[in-house]
């Protein structure tokens, strides 16, 4: 087919990720300029048994958005935010999300649910899930799509919803691109806050920080929560990061009873693009000194409330930060279960969830010794009754624990999706 690419250097682009660990070079490169492009080369693939692999902006951690002799289709050119809405936007899958939100607030408005870094892409997340500060109140960002425009492994396109071919759209939400190619996303908009009230609030321990995060969870206080576990000195802090929009309340009510000291603890008073875009200076630092590019053995685990403080203090007690990297850190998000509602975003089975992230910009030497600590993270995690997040690296899980082979067989009965 004339559209596909194959110089060196594409292909080379599209056997590498921000993970930098995984290298599958693909035989050809698709970079669509419509639907039909994509269409054409599913046919194309599904006739001559050739594995595809779509990409949005490449930030998969261990090759997940590759194909090893197949066929990348690159979607950063069907990155178009098309329609904006009251209610609703209408966006390219290749389009990032800090586009998407750059052209929701030129109407005031901001989705529900926005990653923390706005370089990925629409498509991306929602072949994941999409988890941020807001999951606690809103969900991940595939509990909130409206609609979605796939092209399924037979080259047809087709509209789901919950109303419409439902099955496909529980198929396709974090599935993971295996029963077809999101080229479209129909996406809620909420009023966009015009200010953010920030607190970084300081614990000497990761157990207060849990029990700050259950509390405000369960309050429902602040818009935005997380918390971050972070390299000082020789040991180790741990900080509660919450925000609340255009709130009419004041500080000392926002804070009461949190240990707040004015001495220790900053507070921030920010817009809501550039609280929502607050990772760009920390990319064009870490650009700056190539730690952006070094490899990145990330793990996000999902883990039961009441197996959360015993998995995180082994986790912390077998952590380096020499292992981490002056930039890395540990995330933790609570979430109630009730709120997360798409069927292969995989969760625990009780009332509050925790994602616990590990954020690694360590030394490229020791990827191996990270990769066999995340596996070892995985199995302590699976048997405490946790489930992974897709997009780390983690090496040999069974998807099949987390996916649905039945959609994927009838979606893509050619079974060119990686599987």
């Amino acid at each position: 087919m004339e559209a596909l690419r194959t110089e060196r250097d594409i292909l080379d682009w599209a056997a590498a990720d921000f993970g930098g660990i995984v290298t599958e070079r693909p035989r050809a490169v698709l970079r669509p300029e419509s639907a039909d492009d994509i269409s054409a080369v599913l046919g194309f693939a599904a006739e001559r048994n050739i594995p595809v692999a779509a990409r949005g902006r490449g930030h998969s951690g261990f090759g997940q958005a590759q194909a090893r002799d197949g066929i990348v289709i690159d979607m950063t050119g069907l990155g178009r935010v098309l329609r904006v809405e009251d209610d609703r936007v209408v966006a390219e899958a290749g389009a990032t999300w800090g586009e998407v939100l750059r052209a929701t607030l030129a109407h005031d408005r901001t989705p529900p649910v926005l990653t923390d870094y706005l370089g990925v892409s629409v498509g991306g997340t929602l072949s994941a899930g999409g988890i941020s500060g807001t999951t606690h109140r809103y969900g991940v960002q595939t509990d909130t799509v409206l609609s979605l425009d796939v092209l399924t492994g037979d080259g047809v396109e087709r509209t789901c919803s919950r109303t419409e071919s439902p099955e496909l759209f529980h198929a396709v939400r974090a599935g993971y691109g295996r029963c077809g190619v999101i080229v479209r996303a129909t996406l809620p908009l909420i009023p966009a806050p015009v200010r953010v009230r920030r607190f970084k609030i300081y614990y000497p321990t990761a157990a207060e920080l849990l029990t700050r995060e259950r509390q405000l969870l369960h309050e429902g206080r602040f818009d935005f929560l997380q918390g971050e576990i972070l390299p000082v000195g020789g040991g180790w802090t741990y900080m509660l990061d919450v925000a609340a929009y255009d709130s009419p309340a004041d500080d000392a009510t926002l804070l009461d009873g949190l240990g707040y000291e004015p001495a220790r603890d900053a507070t921030e008073d920010l817009a809501y693009w550039d609280f929502a875009n607050r990772l760009a200076d920390a990319e064009k630092l870490l650009t700056q000194t190539g730690e952006w590019f070094a490899p990145h053995a990330w793990s996000n685990l999902l883990l039961p409330d009441n197996a959360t403080d015993p998995y995180l203090a082994d986790l912390m007690a077998g952590l380096t930060q020499e292992d981490l990297g002056a930039a890395g850190l540990v995330l933790t998000y609570p979430v109630f279960r009730r709120n997360l509602t798409t069927p292969l975003f995989r969760v625990p089975d009780e009332d509050v969830v925790f994602l616990v992230a590990v954020i690694r910009f360590g030394p490229e030497p020791a990827v191996d010794r990270q990769l066999a600590a995340n596996r070892d993270w995985y199995e302590k995690a699976v048997a405490a009754g946790g489930t992974a997040y897709p997009s780390g690296a983690i090496p040999g899980i069974d998807w099949t624990r987390q996916l649905d082979p039945a959609a994927a067989a009838r979606y893509d009965p050619h079974g060119i999706f990686r599987r």
